[in-house]
């Protein structure tokens, strides 16, 4: 698109506005409604699959395959907003209603009645914001489940954590190298 010296500056394009948690649950529900994209990624028995997809506005998103009892260990998203939605099977998610300083700590004790715990058969999704501290969990021991991941901005990192009782603790970061 040119502009001429003459026009006035309504009309010169700003750049695309960054993807909300709407949007992105928004895409994560139109593309598990894809029931051929669902039905293209390969399923392994022993661990998780996933193919990165094109995201809204610039985010990152992933299909992503869970064998029967598989999970991701509680982690958080860093400074990236998400959404995800089961797109086939259910999986169960254990989250944290409590903010979480976000760097500068190792071990953290918890509060009684910070855990948060839904189920999301095939259809349903969640979204959420920056430093959301969950896990997935397919605890299904006969099928997979499949579902869909949005992250915006595209994730800069990965925080893992172990947990035991009320105490939680930092055990690594991963880097968008170690899983693309």
């Amino acid at each position: 698109m040119s502009v001429t010296p003459s026009a006035p500056a309504a009309s010169v394009p700003h750049p695309a506005q960054a993807p909300t948690q709407a949007d992105l649950l928004d895409f994560v529900r139109r593309t598990a409604a894809d029931t051929e994209l669902i039905a293209s990624l390969p399923l392994d028995p022993q661990g998780r699959t996933w193919v990165r997809l094109d995201g809204p506005g610039g985010s990152e998103a992933w299909l992503i395959g869970w064998p029967p009892g598989s999970g991701t260990g509680w982690h958080d998203h860093a400074e990236s907003v998400g959404a995800f939605l089961t797109a086939r099977g259910e999986l169960k998610e254990s989250s944290l209603a409590a903010r979480l300083p976000t760097d500068g700590w190792k071990t953290l004790e918890l509060s009684d009645g910070v855990d948060r715990e839904r189920r999301l058969p095939a259809g349903r999704g969640r979204s959420f914001g920056r430093h959301h501290v969950h896990e997935v969990l397919n605890e299904s021991t006969a099928e997979h489940a499949i579902s869909v991941h949005a992250y915006y901005p595209p994730l800069p990192q990965i925080r893992r954590y172990s947990r035991t009782g009320l105490v939680l603790r930092l055990e690594h970061v991963e880097r968008p190298q170690d899983w693309q």
